[in-house]
């Protein structure tokens, strides 16, 4: 049965421990959420909201714990006007994502994170960063991943680019801006850059599909942004120190690719490689959880009813491709994952899908979680360069006292 995102008020007293009278007190002043249930004489109450509550009475009484649940799943420890996650839904600006994704190209959201407007053109290149010079050298990277080639290249692009150094709004955003040409051009390996980021994408991997530039575009809208993940965390701890937005997206890239962040798309992909047909899906499900191993690419602590991210990318694999063995083979696992676990697919299975629908190369998933969440990072960083302050946090000190 699908678990309800509301309690009775006999439930929601119960669970904070308080008398009727004092919940609806806390609903007459905002705290708690509720609506009209089945039965017209009688309320039911956000279930979200009770928990929230429950948890700062809890670290109201206990302060040492405080610190750590913001930094672990818990309140926001940093304000920001970029994102938000309500309801089981992904806002950037207070603009739906999922619409965004549909409507809007890569770049004029790039600019909505950015400036707060989504009709400022894209910012124009101040020159050519990807030079005959940085050419050579990204020919003899040959071995390397999209992200660790971009990674090897970033600080070379940096020396040659001191208007970086300028920490204003505007000029953040430009420096935003090549950063992500600079990405366009080494997959593209610098022949399309006058086109949008995602045809970029799209020559520079070499699909033929039509329609793959508007899918490349939407899966870089959906992964712009996400909250205070842990790259964007990482992003703002070094724009607080008044490093440049290159430095803030090399911190970034070394914080995504650890398996528990945009890691995990791999991990699908290698899912994808072990199951390789429906028929095996099952056996080889139940024996990864047979060994104690966590399905890769299903559950989101934030999305309990389902990451809408992945329906969108799960539901675009599947009208470009709906016949590929990607597709089929996604459905089985997702048909088995609802009956082993009920967990649903999350944005790194959408990732993986998409990838393998449109036959990317290897290690594209990831790529393009990394491309379109660097806006993300210099939309934090410019959100942190006006705050003019050091992240800081304390330690607390467990360790021997002599």
């Amino acid at each position: 049965m699908k678990e309800t995102p509301y309690l009775s008020a006999k439930e929601a007293a119960e669970e904070l421990g308080i008398s009727l009278a004092t919940l609806y007190s806390y609903v007459s002043r905002g705290l708690v959420r509720s609506e009209a249930g089945g039965d017209p004489r009688l309320r039911r109450y956000s279930k979200e909201d009770i928990l929230a509550l429950k948890q700062r009475k809890e670290l109201r009484r206990n302060p040492a714990k405080a610190a750590e649940a913001a930094l672990d799943w818990g309140t926001p420890v940093l304000t920001s006007e970029i994102c938000l996650i309500s309801e089981g839904n992904l806002y950037y600006r207070g603009q739906n994502v999922i619409e965004l994704a549909n409507t809007l190209s890569f770049e004029a959201v790039s600019s909505l994170i950015w400036l707060k407007d989504a009709k400022l053109p894209f910012a124009a290149a101040r020159s050519s960063l990807y030079s005959e010079r940085l050419a050579k050298i990204h020919q003899q990277l040959s071995g390397l991943s999209f992200i660790e080639t971009f990674q090897a290249l970033i600080p070379l692009v940096a020396s040659l680019d001191p208007a970086a150094y300028d920490l204003r709004p505007i000029a953040v955003a430009n420096t935003g801006a090549q950063i992500l040409r600079l990405f366009a051009a080494i997959i593209s390996k610098g022949k399309s850059t006058k086109t949008t980021l995602a045809e970029s994408l799209q020559k520079g991997w070499g699909v033929k599909h039509k329609a793959a530039a508007k899918l490349i575009n939407a899966a870089l809208i959906l992964c712009a942004d996400h909250e205070l993940n842990a790259s964007t965390f990482t992003a703002r701890c070094v724009a607080s120190t008044r490093a440049n937005p290159y430095l803030v997206v090399t911190a970034g890239l070394a914080a995504l690719q650890g398996y528990k962040h945009g890691g995990q798309s791999e991990q699908v992909e290698l899912l994808f490689q072990e199951a390789q047909k429906p028929e095996q899906v099952r056996s080889v499900l139940a024996n990864r959880l047979r060994r104690g191993e966590k399905i890769p690419g299903f559950g989101h602590s934030l999305y309990p009813e389902g990451d809408p991210r992945a329906v969108v990318l799960i539901k675009l694999a599947q009208e470009i491709a709906p016949n590929s063995d990607a597709v089929e083979l996604q459905k089985a696992i997702t048909q088995e994952m609802l009956s082993l676990t009920n967990e649903l697919p999350n944005l790194d299975a959408g990732l993986a899908t998409l990838s393998q629908a449109l036959t990317l190369p290897a290690g594209a998933a990831i790529t393009l979680f990394a491309i379109g969440r660097t806006v993300g990072w210099i939309g934090h960083a410019i959100e942190e360069y006006e705050t003019n302050r050091l992240i800081r946090p304390r330690a607390k000190y467990v360790g021997i006292i002599n």
